[in-house]
């Protein structure tokens, strides 16, 4: 089903990315909505967590990648998370929105975000 999808909304975790030094010594909050394209019709019939993505396993390998080694923009944070929610071979697509609300720029802004969507290589 194309149309399926199961959502992780505003994971809220620390790291110290970002091109500037200061990012990288005193790190930030990191915030990360996940659309993950998925086939929920076995679940739905099975009623079986095995039939399904396991949100608790997507969480904590998106945690590993905000918290893990540093990178300097966004976007790599941003690739970095979708390869590691699509090693999930029962995730299809997923779209990543990352956000930095904390960011350095001079003026009234609540921040800035990336979103990107990957899929299996066909």
């Amino acid at each position: 089903m194309d149309n399926d999808c199961i959502f992780l909304e505003q994971m809220v975790f620390f790291g110290r990315h970002g091109a500037y030094a200061a990012e990288r010594e005193l790190g930030q909050r990191f915030v990360v909505d996940l659309a993950l394209g998925v086939d929920l019709q076995p679940a739905g019939e099975s009623d079986r967590l095995e039939d399904t993505v396991n949100y608790v396993r997507v969480h904590e390998a998106v945690r590993q990648v905000v918290e893990g080694p540093p990178c300097n923009l966004l976007e790599a944070v941003a690739r970095r998370i979708a390869d590691a929610v699509l090693a999930d071979e029962r995730i299809l697509w997923c779209r990543v929105r990352l956000a930095k609300p904390g960011v350095a720029i001079q003026g009234a802004l609540a921040g800035v975000a990336v979103q990107i969507t990957r899929g299996r290589e066909a």
